[in-house]
């Protein structure tokens, strides 16, 4: 096991909860999200070799940043605005503090969380496109990709475009939507507030977590029926030559997140500048056996280096999203 100074902020979560205990533990993890619970169930399970030391140093760790942070009897809207900023970013916050400031619920669409992509994609693969465009809007881009390998192609293409397409919806709309989604789930529907969903950046969110092929395929329809708002999208997409653009802290981060299966093979399509930029940031012995691995690694298919770099990118979005790193080259400071 690393040093605790080189545990991730997930890994940090796992020590914290296994910690306190299964009933503690329990009562935290009904508050976290699907994604959440599925991420930190699967590092709780890969702990092992734990010393003292190490859940020392993170309970520690988390008690300070605890008494610093902490704001409990506030219960300000600015506080809560501030606090949801900070953790999801503006843009992820933005519907959720309106939702909750605003008295709204989303049990319908809430519950799409945590129904498996098929399921999901049964349920809604003889919807309007713009109905499936604004399910895609209140998901989060994950879980709208692996739904999107389960949907009919036209279909797809459609609702990508009215996804990029949508800036604000009104709140029936909305509340029609998850009374639709509750009757077929089964429960009953409740009123909404959200009012911004979607754009350019939602559709270029949902694209970056797609195979190359797919992505470039479904912008590729967008652009036979409006080729600007395509242009749009594609500039909000991140590839993986954009890696280069991390600052030294956040690219030090990412490195300790890639797991070494793929890292090679990705590296095989990266540019010089971008290998140089990985190099940098890891020790020199590490940096060696990379480029020993890459002079020894005989010729490797585009599509699988696209894919291990697809998955490098989904590591790297998630960082960004939970504010470990900055894709946009700014400095980042880890989370647990």
């Amino acid at each position: 096991m690393s040093t605790s100074e080189d545990l991730s902020g997930i890994d940090r979560s796992a020590i914290l909860l296994l910690s306190l205990g299964e009933d503690e533990a329990a009562e935290v993890m009904r508050h976290l999200g699907p994604r959440e619970v599925q991420k930190l169930g699967a590092a709780m399970a890969r702990m092992s070799h734990i010393s003292t030391d190490q859940v020392q140093v993170v309970l520690s760790d988390f008690r300070s940043r605890l008494e610093r942070q902490t704001s409990l009897g506030v219960g300000s809207d600015q506080y809560i605005r501030t606090m949801l900023t900070k953790a999801l970013g503006a843009d992820k916050a933005g519907s959720l503090i309106d939702r909750i400031l605003h008295g709204g619920d989303a049990s319908g669409l809430e519950n799409l969380k945590w129904m498996d992509a098929r399921s999901i994609a049964d349920l809604i693969k003889l919807e309007h496109p713009q109905v499936v465009a604004m399910i895609f809007a209140y998901m989060e881009p994950e879980q709208a990709g692996e739904v999107i390998h389960h949907l009919p192609d036209r279909l797809v293409s459609e609702a990508m475009m009215r996804l990029a397409s949508l800036e604000t919806v009104q709140p029936a709309a909305i509340r029609e939507l998850n009374e639709i989604l509750e009757e077929q789930i089964s429960g009953e529907a409740q009123s909404l507030q959200v009012a911004s969903l979607g754009g350019p950046k939602a559709a270029a969110d949902v694209l970056n977590r797609l195979e190359t092929s797919l992505s470039s395929s479904i912008l590729d329809n967008m652009r036979e029926t409006d080729d600007e708002l395509a242009d749009k999208v594609q500039e909000k997409m991140f590839v993986f030559d954009d890696l280069i653009k991390l600052d030294d802290r956040s690219m030090q981060v990412l490195l300790r997140e890639i797991p070494s299966d793929g890292f090679v093979t990705a590296l095989k399509g990266a540019n010089a500048a971008l290998r140089e930029k990985f190099f940098a940031n890891m020790s020199k012995r590490a940096a060696e056996m990379m480029r020993d691995d890459l002079e020894a690694k005989g010729p490797v298919r585009v599509s699988e280096v696209e894919s291990s770099q697809k998955a490098i990118l989904q590591i790297a979005t998630r960082l960004d999203a939970a504010g470990q790193l900055s894709l946009g080259g700014g400095s980042s400071e880890a989370m647990l």
